[in-house]
């Protein structure tokens, strides 16, 4: 039998290990934070150190149980609580990457319950590296590849929609998928008229963003419009902070 002490430092270093992932989600303010992360990490070493050493002449001729057996289970049951982070919105799929984040902190606190504390320290470092040094070369490969979020604060009517994608095709601006929602996110009869609108464009190399402003200002119902979390358009004007 591992000392208690052994057994406690093992605790200590998958909550450690859990939490580093969780602060980097909760920076980020997904719906999986610190808390959860280290709870996963901390559950998941726990349950492998019983898995270990709670059956420990419990099994056939005062052997040991499967220690395996606890493990595959954490691993499975991790696949239903990070499916409870993931997200759609009409074609999107938002929440993967926390998903992940739960699942790889699962198998660092069952390496960290085994021992294999080099491993889990590595693997916390590889994942912090893939959250955040990938999370910043995807945004550069987004910016390379033009794409943009658009979102259309207005009031609806019919045609509104359509005048907006005549705007976008003059500048040969490409539609990738439209999302429209009610702007309170009710489905109240007195909010009907006012909708959000998120456009997701592929921008040509070479756009006159300031003529594309002016005319969607002119576009009936229009309040705001706001470009990569950037206000462009507001009140029939062209926001001057662009």
């Amino acid at each position: 039998m591992v000392a208690t002490g052994e057994l406690i430092l093992r605790l200590l270093l998958a909550t450690v290990l859990g939490g580093i992932i969780g602060f980097e989600r909760e920076m980020n303010n997904r719906p999986a934070g610190l808390r959860t992360h280290i709870l996963v990490t901390l559950g998941s070493c726990l349950i492998m150190l019983i898995s270990l050493y709670g059956f420990q002449g419990h099994g056939v001729n005062g052997a040991g149980g499967e220690p395996a057996r606890l493990a595959a289970q954490v691993v499975s049951g991790i696949g239903f609580l990070g499916a409870g982070t993931i997200l759609r919105e009409g074609t999107n799929v938002r929440g993967l990457t926390t998903a992940a984040s739960i699942w790889i902190s699962g198998g660092i606190g069952l390496a960290v319950g085994v021992g294999f504390y080099l491993i889990s320290i590595i693997a916390t470092l590889l994942a912090l590296f893939s959250l955040l040094g990938l999370g910043v070369l995807e945004k550069h490969m987004v910016r390379l590849k033009r794409y943009s979020k658009v979102k259309v604060h207005g009031t609806g009517r019919p045609g509104f929609i359509g005048e907006i994608g005549m705007v976008f095709g003059k500048f040969h601006v490409n539609i990738k998928n439209i999302v429209v929602e009610n702007a309170d996110g009710s489905d109240d009869e007195e909010y009907e008229d006012n909708i959000d609108i998120t456009f997701f464009l592929r921008i040509p190399s070479k756009l006159n963003r300031i003529q594309l402003y002016n005319e969607l200002k002119e576009i009936e119902g229009i309040e705001n419009v706001v470009w990569d979390d950037v206000l462009v358009v507001h009140g029939g004007k062209v926001h001057k902070g662009i």
